[in-house]
Order: C-alpha cells, then sequence, then structure tokens
C-alpha cells in the first residue's frame, strides 16, 4: 500500500522521525531506509535491541501510531499516488480481483480505505502485522494468492520495495516494480517488469507473463 498506492511515505518517515527523537535514538538515513517494507513492530524490536533501550517495543509503536494519526488528519499533501485510482477501476471494471497485502498494520489500511473510498474494490485486505513473517518473508503473499482463490502462477504482486520484490519473488509470483519517486535506494532487480506509469500495466496494456 505504501508507495503503490497511497503516498503515506513522508508521513511514517516524519512520524517515525518525531518518535526517534522522543526516545532520543540516532537514527541514519541508511538504517532507514534498510526498514522499508518491514512491519513496525519487527522495527521497533530491532532499535529495542539496537539502542539497548528500557522502553518495549509496543511504547516505541504507540508513539510512532500517535505521531502518524495526527499527520494522517491534518497533512494537505496526503493524496493517493497520480494513476492508482485509474488503474484500481481498470482492474475492478475488468473482474480482476484484488487483494491487499501491506506491511501496514489493519488501522492504518482501514483509515487509507475509508478516507479514499476504496472499498468496494477490493475481495480483501491482509496487514503483515497480523502475521507470523513480514516481509521478504513470502508469506503475505501466499496468503493473498489464497485469499483471491488463485494459483500463484496467475497472480501478480505490483510493489515498490526491495522487501515486498523479495517476497513476491520467494512466493514465485509475478512481480511488478513501481519505481516510486517516495522509494529511496530500492532494489528493483527481482522484479520482472518495473515501471513508473500506472497506464502501462492497465488491462488492455498489460504484458502478458511467459
Amino acid at each position: 500500500m505504501d508507495g503503490v498506492i497511497v503516498n503515506t511515505e513522508p508521513l511514517h518517515r516524519k512520524a517515525y522521525f518525531e518518535m526517534f527523537a522522543h526516545f532520543n535514538i540516532d537514527v541514519s538515513e541508511e538504517l532507514y531506509n534498510s526498514f522499508t517494507g518491514k512491519a513496525t513492530l519487527g522495527i521497533c524490536q530491532e532499535l529495542v535491541q539496537r539502542f539497548a533501550l528500557s522502553a518495549a517495543p509496543e511504547e516505541l509503536i504507540a508513539k510512532k501510531r500517535e505521531r502518524f494519526k495526527v499527520l494522517f488528519d491534518n497533512d494537505p499533501e496526503f493524496d493517493l499516488i497520480p494513476g492508482v485510482r485509474e488503474l484500481i477501476e481498470n482492474y475492478h471494471q475488468n473482474d480482476i480481483k484484488m487483494v491487499l497485502a501491506s506491511s501496514a498494520s489493519m488501522t492504518t489500511i482501514n483509515w487509507v480505505f475509508e478516507r479514499f473510498g476504496l472499498e468496494e474494490y477490493f475481495i480483501d485486505k491482509i496487514s503483515g502485522a497480523d502475521l507470523k513473517a513480514s516481509k521478504p518473508h513470502p508469506e503475505i503473499f501466499e496468503l493473498a494468492a489464497k485469499k483471491a482463490g488463485e494459483d500463484r502462477k496467475d497472480c501478480m504482486v505490483i510493489e515498490d520495495s526491495t522487501n515486498g520484490i523479495k517476497a513476491a519473488h520467494a512466493a514465485g509470483i509475478y512481480c511488478i516494480a513501481y519505481n516510486s519517486e517516495h522509494s529511496k535506494d530500492q532494489d528493483y532487480s527481482l522484479a520482472q517488469q518495473v515501471i513508473s506509469d500506472y497506464k502501462t500495466i492497465h488491462v488492455e496494456n498489460l504484458n502478458q507473463p511467459v
């Protein structure tokens, strides 16, 4: 979802760095970029261990989500990624089943769906925060294919993060990488296709995997 459907990455970034400041930890750009595509719990567990914090991971999560919600409700630049609503409508009109499989919490997923009216287009939603393993583990995409009732070879993942692309690859699912201006230093080498304009993967333009 983040960086593919909505532009929440800048909001998450602001919220994370406000949380880092609150707990007096110095997180480098390199370390922060390595978190892309990972679930919040895993990130906060790593931070607690790396910086030997006395706070529990859940405390870091609560502070980050508190700051994120403030930004979510008040940031005037928050919007859908350009062209994504047209892509979703195109797939929906052509009876393509869509399952949202995101590392975001279900709370955040529901906020986005409510704010932008996306509920009607998707047959299901999966939060990586509710699973045992997060991306790059393939569990989230294996589950998405199962919920769609389709063989993985007949599915397609749209991702913008190294960890998400690795997860799709490990699940054996065709992956399209969206080269987003909001996803820095990500590796698209395992994706079968890289795009920067959603119009190129509308049904009438979509290259069938071979």
